[in-house]
């Protein structure tokens, strides 16, 4: 397990241990003899704590998320170094040890507002062997991040059978520098009337950053965010 992972998880214990230190027994003796403005300052302390806790993950406990991004991460190297449909070689699959990741950031999993487009067409998008792959243009997902207000496209198959899953390809201020330069992708799954769970801990890179006798689709130009992501998967170290 990473370094910071380990330190995320000893922060939220910690967390967690306030909280019950809140609802003990010692603490109820204690506030017995507090003055009011005393108890509602631990009052609100305690739901910043349990609100914090909250925002990271959803509904999803601190540790069971982190588990799931590895387990994940994990599964994709088992695909790339074994699976006979990997992009690689059989000779990089022989020196391929390990993909390189970021550490999990869980304030890089945003629920986003679905904003659906009204007039929806095909789009033909280009690959990087010059050739063209066509999507369903459905929505754009609002959402904040890294306080700013972002807009993405989110495209869909044109034989896509579930029609809550969708395409995202993006590029940020790290691609081309310590992520794969024509960007990475997120398979998105609608979980809401209205909104989609994005997790960029989940980006991942396409077939050519490994192999460039692959043709991969490049991200339109509505999805060139103007930060960086520093999560996901980076660069493949051929």
């Amino acid at each position: 397990m990473h370094a910071e992972t380990v330190s995320l998880l000893g922060w939220l214990k910690g967390m967690r241990q306030f909280q019950s230190k809140l609802q003990g027994h010692l603490w109820v003796d204690r506030i017995k003899h507090m003055k009011p403005k005393n108890i509602l300052f631990l009052f609100v302390a305690a739901v910043i704590v349990a609100a914090i806790a909250y925002t990271l993950t959803g509904t999803e406990s601190p540790e069971a998320y982190i588990e799931k991004i590895e387990a994940e991460r994990e599964r994709q190297f088992k695909f790339i170094r074994f699976n006979i449909d990997s992009p690689l070689t059989e000779e990089q699959k022989r020196n391929f040890n390990e993909l390189n990741f970021y550490p999990i950031d869980p304030t890089y999993k945003v629920k986003a507002l679905m904003v659906p487009i009204e007039n929806k067409k095909v789009r033909e998008v280009p690959l990087t062997d010059g050739s063209m792959e066509r999507y369903i243009e459905h929505s754009y997902a609002e959402f904040e991040l890294a306080g700013k207000s972002q807009k993405l496209l989110l495209l869909q198959s044109m034989d896509e059978p579930d029609k809550r899953n969708f395409f995202l390809a993006f590029a940020d201020e790290t691609s081309g520098i310590e992520t794969y330069g024509g960007g990475r992708y997120i398979n998105a799954r609608q979980d809401g009337k209205s909104s989609i769970t994005l997790d960029f801990n989940l980006a991942y890179n396409p077939y050519c950053a490994y192999n460039p006798d692959y043709a991969c689709p490049i991200p339109p130009k509505e999805n060139i965010l103007e930060i960086p992501i520093p999560v996901g998967e980076k660069n493949y170290d051929k």
